[in-house]
């Protein structure tokens, strides 16, 4: 086989490898939306913000989702938690890292807000099932 054959085939392989490797990061870039678990490691390193991976799990039983509203103006990114209403320890989270109850929220949650004037964090409780909701939403347009 020529040199210039090897080399291209390697060429071709090495790009190919990197492709199939960062193929699965590039669709979750564009993806509109995911639901994953904690155990989905790409997924949760790459859609999770920090001040939910630091929440106190508040039951054994619990998921994640991000959404990407109205195209790239909002982020939304949520964990449930199953078999639950009490929002005690995610309150008092909240409150050790400086975020803020707000007195009126435009959702059926209670409001919380730190120094960021994008993020919202909104803590709920969903009326037809023991299932306690953390959004953190992130709005562009702020």
């Amino acid at each position: 086989m020529k040199k210039s054959l090897k080399i291209t085939i390697a060429i071709v392989t090495v790009f190919a490898a990197v492709l199939v490797y960062f193929l699965p990061m590039i669709k979750m870039n564009f993806a509109g939306s995911a639901h994953y678990t904690e155990q989905d490691r790409r997924e949760y390193d790459f859609y999770t913000p920090e001040i939910l991976r630091d929440m106190p799990r508040i039951s054994q039983r619990y998921d994640f989702n991000f959404a990407n509203i109205t195209g790239p103006a909002m982020h939304v990114n949520a964990v449930r938690f199953y078999g639950t209403r009490d929002t005690s320890k995610i309150d008092s989270y909240l409150i050790s890292k400086e975020y803020n109850k707000q007195e009126t929220c435009d959702l059926e949650a209670v409001c919380w807000k730190a120094s960021d004037p994008q993020e919202t964090i909104y803590v709920g409780t969903l009326t037809t099932e023991d299932t306690v909701q953390v959004q953190v939403a992130y709005d562009f347009y702020k």
